[in-house]
C-alpha cells in the first residue's frame, strides 16, 4: 500500500517507517495519523519483520500536532474532540509500538516535538543526531502533555524532571538527552540513518522470541513488582529452553558458529 503522508521502505527483514510531511516538519495531520496507524498495524502483523525503524524526512523528526489542519476539527458540537483525537486517533499507533513483539528504534533526525516527542519516546530504543531535541511544547499553548508523555517521561527520568521539562517547554539537545537516559545514541546527523540500518540488522538477527519476551516482560516490569516479574521470566523460559531457537543457540555455541534463527 502507498501512503501520502508517509515513505515505508521494507529491506529483508527491516521496515523503515518516515514520517513525510517535510514541508511542515512532519506535523501530524489527520491523514497522517490515520496512516501511520495502519502502517504500524501492518508491520505489527507481518513476520517477515523483525526490526523497525521510524525516522522523518527532511530537517526533523516531527513537530507535533498540526495546528493548522482543519480536518476534524469544525465540529463545535462535540465538546469530546480533543479527547476522542488523542485516543482515537494518536493511542493506537502508540500502544502498537510499545505492544509489538519486535524492537522499534526511533532515529530522530530533528526536532521531536509534542507528538512527535511521544513516538519517539515509545519506541525501544533511540538513536539522535547531534542537532536534534525533544521538546515539550505544550505549556507553550496552555495545554498539557499528551500521547502518554506524562507516563513515558516520569517512568523515564522521574517526576522532578519530567515535570521540569514539561513546565519550561525548553529543547532538550540530544547530548542531555544521552545524559537523562532518553536516548541510548548519540551521532553526526550524516550518519543517523547508516548507525540505526547497522543497529537494526545487528539484531534483526538475534533471536526473535529472546527480544520478544524481554520487551514484553521489561514493559511489563515498570507497572508490576518484583516477584511478578520474577514469576513472567520463569515462566518465559521455562517455555523457551527447549525451543527450537534455543537449541539451536546451544549447538551454534558448541561448533563455534553464528546461530541461525528461524
Amino acid at each position: 500500500m502507498s501512503y501520502k503522508t508517509l515513505l515505508v521502505e521494507k529491506n529483508k527483514s527491516i521496515a523503515s517507517i518516515s514520517f513525510n510531511r517535510p514541508e511542515k516538519l512532519n506535523a501530524f495531520d489527520r491523514e497522517m495519523v490515520l496512516e501511520t496507524q495502519d502502517i504500524i498495524e501492518s508491520v505489527t502483523h507481518d513476520d517477515v519483520i523483525k526490526v523497525v525503524i521510524i525516522t522523518g524526512i527532511g530537517k526533523g523528526f516531527s513537530a507535533g500536532a498540526d495546528l493548522g489542519d482543519p480536518s476534524g476539527m469544525d465540529d463545535h458540537s462535540n465538546d469530546r474532540l480533543v479527547y476522542e483525537g488523542l485516543v482515537n486517533g494518536y493511542m493506537p499507533s502508540l500502544v502498537n509500538i510499545m505492544n509489538m513483539p519486535k524492537p522499534v528504534i526511533a532515529a530522530v533526525n530533528g526536532p521531536a516535538a509534542g507528538i512527535g516527542s511521544a513516538f519517539a519516546l515509545a519506541c525501544d530504543l533511540m538513536v539522535m543526531s547531534d542537532n536534534a531535541y525533544l521538546k515539550q511544547a505544550f505549556v507553550n499553548i496552555a495545554l498539557i502533555p499528551d500521547g502518554g508523555l506524562n507516563w513515558l517521561l516520569t517512568r523515564s527520568i522521574g517526576y522532578k524532571l519530567a515535570y521540569e521539562m514539561a513546565i519550561e517547554g525548553e529543547n532538550i539537545p540530544a547530548s542531555k538527552c544521552l545524559d537523562l537516559g532518553l536516548t541510548n545514541k548519540v551521532v553526526p546527523s550524516e550518519e543517523l540513518m547508516a548507525v540505526t540500518v547497522k543497529w537494526a540488522e545487528s539484531l534483526s538477527r538475534k533471536s526473535p522470541q529472546s527480544l520478544r519476551e524481554t520487551k514484553r516482560i521489561m514493559r511489563a516490569a515498570m507497572t508490576s513488582t518484583y516477584e511478578e516479574v520474577f514469576k513472567l521470566e520463569a515462566e518465559a523460559n521455562n517455555s523457551l529452553h527447549s525451543s527450537e531457537d534455543s537449541l539451536e543457540a546451544v549447538q551454534a555455541f558448541f561448533e563455534k558458529r553464528e546461530p541461525n534463527f528461524k
